[in-house]
């Protein structure tokens, strides 16, 4: 296993990283993106004191239940970059898994890097999202064919690929740019259907990095984001070459989709045990601060967190299910239920607006109007600024101004909105979620069932009536 040191010098590398109009050479020591490379070797650290036998307990891949329980549970603790890894990770072996019966060579590379990318012990993050273009337009029909990753050279010894790929998280941080193609191709567009890893460094990779990180001296007042924050990496690939064995798809229409939905699922396995966590956030964020406020006996303020419990509980229950209700492979991994996973996301997703749209109402306008913790030490306005924060003699000015910060970065600035479109966005947009929901949903066996409560069993359909929006 890396240590954290170890991990900090790995990315002296040479790699081409850029933030605000400049290159960063030293990643380390940048004043806003060190915090990120200080958050990974922490979390490289504490893995560390978790290993068995020298081994990451991010390591391996599970294989019943209750294994994929215990990693995602220890996933989500250990912090951003090593849920995008084991995201990674996965996301190749379920791909493995569904190449097998007719992309052999393929999955066998497949299962040799994830191999080698375990026993180096290093981060992997995802390059699915293209710049698109013309969103109207098929890859073929752009008026600029490289608005799609595609190979641009086919050589004796592997690939050239040109293109970018779009809001990817944490990709300057990590070793390796998992890149597979973000939808379905079709024929006639084969050089558009290429899967790959990529090292960070490799000549032709660029990378520019945007953040919600905020930009002020006193981050007590950014409580969450001032300590924890991941950038998003716009990654270009400049005719960046690829030897054969890192090559997991070239030129396969047919094979182009397995990619895309293996990472859907474990992108909104991830999402949805955020949301579930989150959720408790929130719905103990309003509590707080209606107990601050004196509001917490009325009776719409004691409906509204209702409300909110009740979401909770509900994505908290579809992520139970999606993990009690885990499927196996044919490699014998285990992977969480597609049914449960994606109406969790979807639910989670959806509804997040009106939980956050609770909390300001119970909250009210001091989550964005609050003095700085600086007012309150100020020696002439200090003083007041506490008297009148504060509410009753349990509850002083300090702790409630602070508490409106915490929901003001949570849910209501520059980390808020970041949180709010990738709630929707992250795995794939809400229409992804509906699209396999009802896939795997057994529709046949709802109609059934309608059926025999209408004492109709035994009749198809087809001799009751048209099945319209089938």
């Amino acid at each position: 296993m890396l240590t954290g040191d170890q991990y900090r010098a790995s990315l002296d590398d040479g790699r081409a990283t850029f933030f605000e109009g400049e290159r960063v050479t030293d990643l380390p020591g940048h004043p806003v993106l060190g915090t990120v490379v200080d958050n990974v070797a922490d979390g490289y650290d504490w893995l560390a004191l978790k290993a068995v036998d020298g081994v990451s307990p991010v390591s391996g891949v599970p294989t019943t239940p209750q294994e994929l329980r215990e990693k995602v549970e220890l996933v989500h603790t250990a912090g951003m970059m090593a849920h995008v890894n084991y995201t990674s990770l996965m996301t190749l072996t379920t791909a493995a898994s569904r190449l097998a019966g007719h992309g052999a060579e393929y999955a066998e590379r497949i299962q040799a890097f994830v191999t080698d990318a375990q026993d180096r012990d290093i981060r992997i993050t995802q390059c699915i999202t293209d710049a698109k273009g013309d969103r109207s337009l098929s890859p073929v029909k752009q008026s600029d064919p490289d608005a799609y990753v595609r190979v641009v050279d086919r050589q004796a010894d592997g690939i050239v690929i040109r293109g970018a790929k779009l809001h990817i998280t944490a990709a300057s941080f990590g070793h390796e740019l998992m890149t597979i193609p973000t939808k379905a191709m079709k024929p006639g567009e084969e050089d558009y259907a290429v899967a790959a890893l990529i090292p960070v460094n490799a000549p032709g990779v660029k990378i520019v990095n945007t953040t919600y990180a905020p930009r002020h001296d006193d981050l007590r007042i950014f409580p969450m984001s001032g300590q924890e924050h991941f950038p998003e990496g716009f990654v270009i690939f400049d005719d960046v070459f690829v030897p054969h064995e890192r090559v997991f798809l070239d030129g396969e229409t047919g094979s182009a989709a397995v990619f895309a939905h293996s990472l859907g699922l474990w992108e909104r396995l991830g999402g949805l045990s955020a949301m579930a966590d989150g959720a408790d956030v929130l719905v103990g964020f309003a509590q707080l601060v209606a107990e601050a406020n004196g509001l917490e006996r009325i009776s719409h303020v004691r409906e509204k967190i209702s409300e909110m419990i009740i979401h909770a509980t509900v994505v908290r229950a579809c992520l139970e299910a999606a993990l009690s209700h885990a499927e196996t492979g044919v490699f014998g991994a285990v992977f969480p239920n597609e049914l449960y996973t994606n109406a969790g996301k979807y639910t989670g997703a959806t509804e997040y607006h009106k939980l956050v749209r609770h909390l300001h109402d119970i909250a009210g306008a001091a989550v964005v109007t609050a003095p700085s913790m600086a007012d309150l030490e100020n020696p002439e306005v200090g003083p007041l600024v506490r008297k009148y924060m504060a509410t009753k003699p349990e509850i002083d000015g300090e702790y409630r101004t602070r508490l409106f910060h915490a929901i003001r970065d949570l849910t209501a600035d520059a980390y808020g909105g970041w949180k709010l479109v990738t709630n929707i966005q992250a795995g794939g947009g809400l229409y992804a979620q509906r699209i396999v929901t009802r896939k795997h949903y057994d529709l046949d066996g709802a109609k059934q069932a309608a059926l025999q409560t209408a004492g109709l069993a035994g009749t198809s359909t087809t001799d009751a009536g048209p099945s319209r929006g089938i």
